[in-house]
């Protein structure tokens, strides 16, 4: 695909993870993106950072608030597929560093009928908090570096960065929605219209991805796989209040077993302007 890709980038209170984000898409080799910032209720050190990084960042920079009442993504990232202006929203956590061919590799993978699931490897502690204390560029890492941060346990895993050609394998799990993470996730706009984008009915850490992509496999949009082309390096954080799971999981369980291809309350809900 020729045109503008929208990268949403969800974010809470977090602003040297936001900022090493921000620096590793600012390297990106394909040029042809613009950034949403989806923040969750941050503090306003978080506004300051992306106006800061809005007066120089080589892409369009957009940030999108809402007030903090607890964990929203779904909300969240609904407002920032709204204020896009992409025909292709690339969904990225604000504590994944991408790689310099990132939005290259999604753009190579996209496919009218299909979204891309990605994957990550996940960065200790250590390397985390020296990562971010020295503005260290994770994302530019060969893999000469990469061996030798797994053999210092610094990363659970090497084979998400490795990049190999799997041509026609990309499509052999089409209806699978286990495992996908809208942590690294594209999808065409259109179809997250379609779909009417993620269902804030999920209130809370957990299953609204799961929920967004069983949704729009009913739609007739289809799982690509993205490993060995798409992944990114995931900074270690503490586990954030999974209370509401339980709940979470009986909301899933009851789309499941329904037909539904329309959030309960998506971005229609937000045309209104509620908060």
């Amino acid at each position: 695909m020729d045109g503008l890709i929208s990268v949403i980038v969800t974010t809470y209170n977090w602003v040297p993870a936001l900022d090493a984000v921000l620096r590793a898409l600012a390297r990106q080799g394909d040029r042809n993106f613009d950034v949403v910032i989806a923040d969750d209720g941050s503090r306003p050190d978080t506004a300051a950072l992306v106006a800061d990084w809005a007066t120089r960042a080589p892409f369009a920079l957009t940030h999108v608030f809402q007030e903090d009442r607890g964990f929203r993504a779904a909300r969240a990232r609904n407002r920032a597929i709204m204020a896009s202006r992409g025909t292709y929203c690339i969904f990225l956590d604000g504590d994944c560093i991408a790689r310099p061919n990132f939005v290259a590799a999604h753009r190579r993978l996209a496919e009218a009928g299909w979204f891309v699931a990605g994957n990550r490897t996940l960065v200790s502690q250590q390397l985390t908090e020296r990562a971010l204390r020295d503005g260290a560029d994770l994302g530019g890492w060969r893999f000469g570096d990469l061996v030798a941060q797994r053999r210092a346990r610094a990363i659970n895993r090497i084979v998400p960065m490795i990049t190999l050609p799997l041509g026609p394998l990309r499509k052999r799990m089409p209806r699978r929605w286990e495992g996908v993470r809208s942590a690294n996730l594209a999808v065409w706009r259109a179809d997250l219209d379609r779909v009417d984008g993620f269902d804030a009915a999920f209130d809370g850490w957990g299953r609204e991805d799961s929920d967004l992509v069983v949704r729009l496999i009913r739609a007739g949009v289809f799982r690509k796989d993205g490993r060995f082309a798409t992944g990114v390096l995931h900074l270690w954080h503490k586990e954030v209040d999974r209370s509401r799971l339980p709940d979470n999981d009986k909301l899933f369980n009851a789309a499941l077993a329904s037909d539904r291809i329309l959030a309960q309350h998506g971005m229609a809900a937000l045309s209104g302007g509620s908060a």
